[in-house]
């Protein structure tokens, strides 16, 4: 069987099962969130792009944060844009790219919630071309919160350029009391020193829930990376209670990965 038919064969269960430790679902006044490195155009995107939407559908997220998105012109239309589309999803996109660029990259919030304001910043140092979005939303009980997504800078060794993004974060983020959940691709373990105001203000769900997978990478290790957890839900424990949380999007079909990073899920309930 070739590699395409295995994959169009594999997809339902994929859907079914995209949560490898237990399906995160549910409406109601719970709040699911989602992110995930996509990993932009790399490896065989066109095989791939089934396996991260199977991967979200089985979710069933209400908000879901991406991060590496690219669009190239005609070549390859925006990849938040194809799958909020397929998912039945809003979607804000933030890139220091120019809008009228025809190559543009960067994060991207994609959510069934009412959306009642978003924005974004380029994070300080500006030659890193990092980016933090927010959207402000509206639950189905009324309850009104704050997303926000961001990808940081990469390097092991870059623990201080982080620290500047950390700060320039914290002080761009709304000041309101709005409750708030931060998720992304942080390039760091939360135990990193730098990463220490982020542990001062939120809790990150996994860890929260799953003590003992606190530690499980969120790289993909059979494509070349350390085994580290870098990816992260973080939440304000006095606005938010984890309920469920898992790390998804870590199977392969056949021989194609979702991406060279796995999905984290985390479920809440309102306080």
């Amino acid at each position: 069987m070739t590699t395409r038919r295995r994959l169009l064969a594999a997809l339902p269960a994929l859907s079914l099962a995209a949560c490898a430790t237990g399906r995160i679902g549910g409406r109601g006044s719970d709040l699911t969130i989602a992110t995930f490195n996509i990993w932009h155009d790399q490896g065989d995107w066109p095989a791939r792009l089934p396996l991260i939407e199977a991967t979200l559908r089985g979710a069933n997220a209400d908000v879901i944060g991406l991060q590496e998105v690219l669009q190239d012109g005609d070549t390859l239309p925006n990849q938040a844009r194809t799958l909020a589309d397929r998912l039945g999803m809003q979607m804000v996109f933030s890139s220091v790219d120019a809008e009228d660029q025809p190559r543009r990259y960067g994060n991207a919030l994609l959510t069934r919630l009412s959306i009642l304001d978003h924005d974004w910043t380029r994070l300080e140092p500006l030659d890193d071309y990092r980016t933090a979005q927010r959207i402000r939303c509206r639950m189905a009980d009324g309850t009104v919160i704050d997303i926000a997504n961001t990808h940081f800078h990469h390097t092991a060794e870059g623990g201080a350029i982080r620290a500047r993004q950390i700060a320039h974060l914290l002080d761009w983020l709304p000041d309101d009391a709005t409750p708030l959940i931060l998720m992304g691709d942080l390039n760091a373990p939360l135990d990193n020193p730098e990463m220490a105001p982020l542990r001062a203000r939120f809790s990150e769900a996994l860890r929260a829930v799953h003590p003992d997978r606190a530690d499980r990478t969120t790289l993909n290790t059979a494509l070349g990376h350390r085994s580290v957890q870098i990816d992260h839900i973080l939440y304000e424990a006095g606005a938010f209670t984890p309920v469920e949380a898992a790390i998804v999007g870590d199977q392969p079909v056949g021989e194609v990965w979702p991406s060279d990073h796995f999905a984290k899920l985390a479920r809440f309930r309102t306080a």
